[in-house]
């Protein structure tokens, strides 16, 4: 007779990887986390140019009962594959925001799969609120990467009410957070841009307050002194200042500082969310807003009209799916491809004045340029055939006149977009 076996299977704990930023929510996050669900809890941090929260992260993040903490630099993979494809569209969304914290969250949603799979683990969650954008740039991206990974957002289902309960919950567990309840904001900080949001911001008839900034003087403290800056940049790629080539990392990083000397970037905005309702957002982008501002000076000296006028439209359709959460789908990247297409001529040098929140442009060039001074000049120098004009005047101007004779022949009364009569009636 066989002796019978009893073996102990031990039941494996549940892997959760954690987009971690070490702010109040994912930091509470990673505790309830611990006790809700009794997993082993891996946190994962991507390096996009914050500097506050990544001090002391990883034994901050080990210490609230992580198992294991990734942080990733990958401050030069978020400008170079994400930044400078936003800057190529020309995305600012709603004609303000350059989408900095858009931009940076399918790299890190993109971070989180890789980290998944490399892991074995089987869900991954973020500290995103129900009512929140980033819910669904990190859903729809981790969905479009890896369908078969489960999804946890615990602010869409925990106790907590406030943001001062959570302060609450992480004094009584001694998580250590920088947020208090007289300086409640939640900041998202990368090199692209800084958002702020939460307290007094909330209320829309108050400006906001100085201690919400992280990066820029206001115009009282800006220099009071301008300063140039000449940009170089090879089809759309910024690749020097002042003649000098740099990395991108570098490029960024000297406008942020150069511009937030001169109260360059700030942006107080009521936005339509992507859920329908709208926020008042307050962001940061002295960098973003220069190269910006350059490189759509550059596209207008290169590219020619239909081109231009065309890429506006399209520009506004990338800055909606930017911010929608829809980075990874065949829609964006045939825009993108369109975008590149147009950039082979975006190449020359544009020199600027910062001074006091303006960006002032100096110079325009480009061995690209379709600026022919013969032709629109004034002077005696002029090249262009003035008396082609009447013919051309003529046949842009036909299919009204047309439309003209006709109302007048039959009698039809049309008011023009005022309401103003335009041609009367005749009984």
């Amino acid at each position: 007779m066989k002796k019978k076996l009893n073996f102990m299977v031990k039941k494996m704990k549940h892997k959760i990887v954690v987009a971690y930023s070490g702010g109040l929510d994912t930091s509470v996050m990673v505790k309830w986390l611990s006790e809700k669900y009794d997993a082993e809890i891996i946190t994962v941090t991507g390096n996009l140019g914050q500097k506050k929260e990544l001090d002391n992260l990883e034994e901050k993040a080990l210490k609230t009962g992580a198992s294991k903490a990734y942080i990733l630099d990958m401050k030069e993979e978020f400008i170079k594959n994400y930044a400078w494809k936003a800057l190529k569209a020309g995305a600012m969304y709603e004609g303000d925001y350059p989408l900095a914290t858009a931009i940076g969250r399918p790299l890190l949603a993109k971070m989180m799969v890789e980290i998944a799979e490399k892991e074995n683990a089987g869900i991954v969650a973020h500290g995103c609120t129900g009512k929140g954008n980033d819910q669904v740039r990190f859903e729809v991206g981790i969905q479009s990467l890896n369908s078969n990974l489960k999804v946890i957002a615990p602010l869409r289902d925990w106790e907590f009410k406030s943001r001062e309960a959570e302060i609450d919950y992480a004094v009584k567990h001694q998580i250590p957070v920088s947020v208090t309840k007289k300086s409640p904001y939640s900041i998202d900080e990368n090199l692209w841009g800084t958002a702020i949001e939460c307290g007094v911001l909330e209320n829309i008839t108050v400006a906001p307050p100085e201690d919400a900034f992280q990066i820029t003087k206001n115009l009282e403290e800006a220099k009071n002194t301008p300063d140039t800056v000449s940009i170089s940049f090879n089809e759309g790629i910024p690749v020097a200042i002042e003649g000098v080539n740099c990395s991108e990392v570098e490029i960024v990083t000297y406008l942020n500082n150069l511009g937030g000397e001169h109260g360059i970037g700030r942006i107080d905005m009521i936005e339509n969310r992507v859920v329908g309702i709208k926020s008042r957002e307050v962001y940061e982008a002295p960098g973003a807003k220069i190269l910006l501002k350059a490189h759509h000076e550059l596209e207008k000296l290169t590219l020619d009209k239909d081109t231009f006028r065309y890429k506006q439209n399209v520009s506004t359709q990338v800055s909606n799916m930017i911010y929608d959460g829809l980075w990874f789908t065949p829609l964006f990247n045939s825009l993108m491809a369109f975008v590149d297409s147009t950039q082979t001529v975006v190449t020359g040098e544009i020199k600027l004045q910062l001074f006091k929140g303006n960006i002032i442009v100096l110079s325009r060039q480009s061995p690209f340029s379709l600026y022919n001074e013969e032709l629109a000049t004034y002077t005696e120098a002029d090249t262009f055939n003035h008396k082609d004009s009447e013919g051309f005047i003529n046949i842009i101007g036909l299919p009204y006149k047309t439309i003209s004779k006709l109302y007048k022949t039959n009698r039809m009364e049309i008011t023009d977009a005022m309401g103003q009569q335009v041609y009367q009636k005749i009984e």
